[in-house]
C-alpha cells in the first residue's frame, strides 16, 4: 500500500508540473561575471541541488521503507585572468539523510568538502597541463560523467571504479594533460593514491582467509605502489564536444549530433596484496574500458535520442571483490528518447539502462535494470526524474522507486 502511495504522489507531481512548463532552455552562460571588456578575464559560478524521495522494498524491519535524501549540493567557481591560465574549485556535500545528518552539523556526514582544486596552464589551443585535485580521470566516459546532466537518476556505480579506494570521491591529487589531436580528444593523468581507501581490511584478513586487498602501498610500503596512471581518449565523428572541464556531458536532449567512440585505462601497480604461501604479495591493478556515445535530433519537432554502451575489464587482483568492487567485467548499456514537442516548453524523456556485472570469485552476476522518464523543465537547469531500478546479485533482490528535483544555475 505504501508503494502504491508513493507512486500515486509522484503521478501527481508529474501532472503538476504542467502548470509550470514555461521556461526558456537557453543557459546563456549562467552567473558569469566579465572583468574585462573582451570577457578574457572572468569568473563563473555554478551551483546545484538534487533532492531525492525514495521507496525501496529491502530494508530493515525497524527501518521505514520510504527516505529522503540530499543527494548533492555542491559549488564549482572557475575563473581566469587570461586565456593562458585557469583555476578550478568545486565543493560540496552528497547524501546528506537520517543517517548522517548530525545535532549540530559537525559530523563527517554533515560536512562540505572540496571535490576539486587544481591550476591549469593551457599551452595552446590543443594541450593544457595542470596539477591539484582534479577530475580527469581514464577508464570511460563515465567515470567522467558531469553530474549536472546526467540522463539517468544516477551514475551507473560500477564505472566510477576507483571512487574510495584510491582517490577522494572519484579525484586524484596529481598532473594532468589534456587537448585535442584532430577530432581526437585526450586526457591522461599521473596521480598519487591514498592511503586510507575504502577498503579497510587489515592483514589478518589476508592471512587467515587468503583474500585480496585494495592496499599495497598500506602494507607493503613500497614506492612502487604509490602512483596510478590513467588515461581517456574518444574521437568525435560528428560535433565537436568540449573539454574546457572535465566533466563528461550525459544527454545533450538534441542540442547536438554527437558520435563518439572512446577507449581508457586505469593503472596501479603493485596496488593490491594477497598471501603467496607464507609471504605477502602485490598484485598490479589494470582497468580498461571501450564505449560509445550517440546524441542526435531526430527532426525538427524536438525529439531526440541518447544512446551509450561500454565495456570494462576489472583487475584488482586475484579473485578480489570488495563492495561494489571485484576482478571480473562489466557491460552497461541506456537509451533515451526525448519526445516530440516544443522546446520553449516543458520536455520528457522516457529512458531505459541495464548493466550486469560478473565477479571472478562468485559464479552470481549482479544485474542492475532501470527504467524511468525525465522531464525537463528547462533543460537540465530545472528537471524532476522519477526511477524505478531493480538489482540481483544471488539470493539479494532489491527494487527502488525514486523521485528527484534537481536545479543548477
Amino acid at each position: 500500500m505504501k508503494k502504491l502511495y508513493l507512486l500515486l504522489f509522484c503521478s501527481a507531481l508529474f501532472g503538476l508540473q504542467n502548470m509550470y512548463s514555461q521556461g526558456s532552455p537557453d543557459y546563456n552562460g549562467g552567473m558569469k561575471v566579465k572583468l574585462d571588456d573582451e570577457g578574457k578575464k572572468y569568473f563563473r559560478v555554478i551551483s546545484w541541488v538534487q533532492a531525492q524521495a525514495a521507496y525501496s522494498d529491502d530494508v530493515p524491519a525497524t527501518t521505514s521503507n520510504t527516505s529522503f535524501n540530499l543527494r548533492r549540493a555542491r559549488v564549482l567557481l572557475f575563473t581566469q585572468i587570461n586565456s593562458k591560465f585557469l583555476l578550478v574549485t568545486h565543493f560540496g556535500l552528497n547524501s546528506l539523510n537520517s543517517s548522517t545528518l548530525s545535532p549540530t552539523g559537525t559530523g563527517n556526514g554533515s560536512q562540505v568538502f572540496m571535490l576539486d582544486a587544481w591550476a591549469q596552464y593551457n599551452l595552446n589551443k590543443n594541450l593544457s597541463v595542470g596539477a591539484g585535485l582534479h577530475y580527469f580521470n581514464g577508464i570511460s566516459r563515465l567515470n567522467n560523467q558531469s553530474t549536472l546532466n546526467m540522463m539517468t537518476l544516477d551514475n551507473n556505480r560500477q564505472s566510477w571504479a576507483t571512487l574510495g579506494l584510491t582517490d577522494q570521491f572519484g579525484r586524484h591529487v596529481g598532473v594532468f594533460a589534456k587537448g585535442n589531436l584532430g577530432k581526437l580528444q585526450y586526457r591522461l593523468a599521473i596521480n598519487d593514491v591514498s592511503v586510507n581507501g575504502l577498503d579497510a581490511r587489515d592483514v589478518n584478513d589476508i592471512v587467515n582467509s587468503n583474500t585480496t586487498i585494495y592496499g599495497g602501498r598500506k602494507f607493503l610500503g613500497s614506492k612502487d605502489s604509490g602512483k596510478a596512471y590513467a588515461g581517456y581518449f574518444d574521437f568525435n565523428f560528428l560535433d565537436q564536444e568540449s573539454n574546457f572541464l572535465p566533466y563528461k556531458v550525459g544527454s545533450y536532449l538534441g542540442g547536438k549530433k554527437v558520435f563518439n567512440i572512446g577507449a581508457g585505462f586505469f593503472l596501479h601497480p603493485n596496488g593490491s596484496v594477497r598471501m603467496e604461501g607464507s609471504e605477502l604479495v602485490s598484485e598490479d591493478v589494470n582497468i580498461f574500458a571501450v564505449d560509445a556515445f550517440y546524441d542526435t535530433p531526430l527532426g525538427d519537432d524536438g525529439s531526440a535520442l541518447t544512446a551509450y554502451a561500454v565495456y570494462q575489464t576489472n583487475d584488482y587482483g586475484k579473485n578480489y571483490l570488495f563492495s561494489v568492487y571485484g576482478t571480473g567485467s562489466m557491460i552497461f548499456a541506456h537509451l533515451g528518447y526525448v519526445l516530440a514537442g516544443d522546446k520553449t516548453k516543458t520536455r520528457y524523456q522516457p529512458y531505459v539502462s541495464y548493466g550486469s556485472n560478473s565477479y571472478d570469485v562468485v559464479s552470481n552476476d549482479k544485474n542492475i535494470f532501470g527504467l524511468g522518464a525525465n522531464a525537463y523543465f528547462s533543460g537540465h537547469n530545472s528537471k524532476l526524474t522519477l526511477e524505478y531500478k531493480n538489482q540481483k546479485f544471488g539470493d539479494s533482490k532489491t527494487g527502488t522507486v525514486t523521485l528527484q528535483a534537481m536545479i543548477y544555475l
